[in-house]
């Protein structure tokens, strides 16, 4: 038995009987409120999900199981991983067991390379990712072992095992589709020798400045892991996942909305509008050139884009760790000079027109430049990064809810006459 399951284990039990005392002696207790404003807001803001993976503080940004990213970005991602299922950091053991145990479930079927090679040449890459993980899960062991009469208190077993199964083989799948779709040569195959964020990074195929962009892959797996459960790509998947749909059903459910322009696709746009601007100028503007340039589009009713955030209150920690490594590793890049001068310039001019509850930038403001530094220039294929490192999170959280035995989920829905009645005898 892996050391990762042997301390769940050990853990699940006290985990089951914190969730019985609550639902026992505190079932009635009221912890939100729903008003009319949160109903029509898209449930901002109402406390209705357990998430022990992660929180998010409108003044401190995301923090892992008690630990503030920006504490953890050194780590190595299994390590965050086991982080995220545990609540602590693995010992040096415990990460080398877990990053040998993924190391070996990165085989991948071969319908699966079939299936890879008649997508149409232009389809998005998104498209490609999340049909390739859905149909993974004819490999699902929680699903065969379900229909065989499975026990509820294995449920998260199996799901564990069909998690690591898919965080394993999904950086595989994902650097597969960059190399086909991009015709980037043949698909490179793992290797033993690597950890897991560095092993992604390899098979893309970056071939220059190879150590420091493991390093970045690494940094970028960590900081994009997990933001709470009530985003679109975890909630879709905790959704789907609370009808014990397997963790590949789950998962792809949630890249599907992981892709949409709202959600993952914010770094692209990020780097386009750098690109432009640098375009525009035909070099890198100065700073009274630059704030200009943003002013105008702002009067003219655009957004600067990576600027504010739905939750956050303060620049986002993720942002500051991505921008710390631009300045260690590539601070005369243009696209990287650029992410420092908006930086400086936006969220004051942003205070200064009354634009934004929240100027400051967040992680999409500065992903993209170091990305595309390496040779990653695709902009569609950015949210297939983030996918590979969401999926620990969104699968951490899947095997901690099949632990607590969660139910499904099932809110109550009305209609806006009934709504209109209720407002209106407040």
């Amino acid at each position: 038995m892996s050391l990762l399951k042997t301390k769940l284990l050990s853990q699940i039990p006290d985990l089951k009987e914190r969730v019985r005392n609550l639902g026992k002696n505190h079932g009635s207790k009221v912890v939100s409120e729903v008003t009319v404003e949160a109903i029509l807001g898209g449930m901002r803001g109402i406390r209705s999900l357990i998430c022990d993976t992660s929180e998010v503080g409108l003044d401190t940004g995301l923090i892992i199981r008690g630990i503030p990213i920006l504490e953890l970005t050194d780590k190595l991602p299994e390590d965050i991983l086991w982080l995220m299922l545990t609540g602590e950091l693995p010992t040096e053991a415990e990460s080398k067991d877990l990053q040998a145990d993924l190391q070996k479930r990165t085989d991948i079927p071969d319908y699966i390379w079939a299936m890879l090679k008649e997508f149409p040449k232009d389809a998005h890459p998104m498209n490609m990712l999340s049909g390739l993980v859905s149909a993974l899960g004819n490999e699902s062991k929680f699903k065969n072992e379900y229909f065989k009469g499975l026990k509820k208190d294995l449920y998260w077993d199996y799901t564990l095992e069909d998690s690591l199964d898919l965080i394993a083989r999904i950086p595989v799948i994902a650097a597969a589709i960059y190399r086909v779709r991009f015709n980037k040569g043949d698909i490179i195959k793992a290797d033993p020798s690597l950890d897991w964020g560095a092993n992604f990074a390899h098979m893309l195929g970056v071939e220059t400045e190879v150590e420091s962009w493991y390093k970045l892959m690494r940094m970028y797996m960590v900081v994009h892991c997990d933001h709470e459960s009530g985003n679109v790509s975890a909630l879709t998947a905790h959704v789907v996942g609370s009808a014990l749909s397997d963790v590949y059903f789950s998962l792809s459910a949630g890249l599907a909305g992981l892709a949409g322009p709202l959600h993952g696709l914010a770094n692209q746009e990020c780097l386009k509008f750098i690109i432009d601007t640098l375009d525009h100028f035909g070099k890198v503007p100065t700073d009274d050139e630059l704030k200009a340039y943003a002013k105008d589009r702002l009067d003219r009713g655009l957004v600067i884009p990576g600027y504010g955030h739905a939750v956050l209150r303060v620049t986002d920690p993720r942002f500051t760790a991505s921008i710390e490594y631009g300045r260690k590793l590539i601070p005369n890049d243009d696209r990287f000079v650029m992410v420092e001068k908006l930086f400086k310039i936006v969220p004051q001019l942003l205070i200064e027109q009354g634009k934004a509850k929240d100027p400051w930038p967040n992680v999409d403001a500065a992903t993209g430049a170091l990305l595309y530094h390496y040779g990653i220039k695709e902009f569609e294929y950015y949210t297939v990064i983030f996918s590979v490192s969401r999926a620990l999170g969104i699968c951490s959280q899947l095997v901690l809810s099949r632990a607590m035995g969660e139910p499904i989920t099932r809110p109550k829905s009305v209609t806006t006459d009934w709504l209109e009645k209720a407002a209106n005898k407040q």
